[in-house]
């Protein structure tokens, strides 16, 4: 995983706008206020609402 701290703390979630935090996997960032998995392909997140998958 590329994803180095300092982007993660400056990353939100696009539809709250709240915390995102790694997934479990390492393949997604978690947002727990919707429930929602943000896609990492080739190490870039995929912050797009459409995109994102249920928990």
């Amino acid at each position: 995983m590329a994803l180095n701290k300092e982007l993660l703390d400056i990353l939100a979630c696009p539809k709250c706008k709240g915390d995102i935090h790694l997934n479990e996997k390492g393949d997604g960032l978690a947002c727990d206020n919707c429930r929602l998995i943000y896609e990492i392909k080739d190490d870039i997140p995929i912050m797009l609402i459409d995109e994102a998958r249920p928990f």
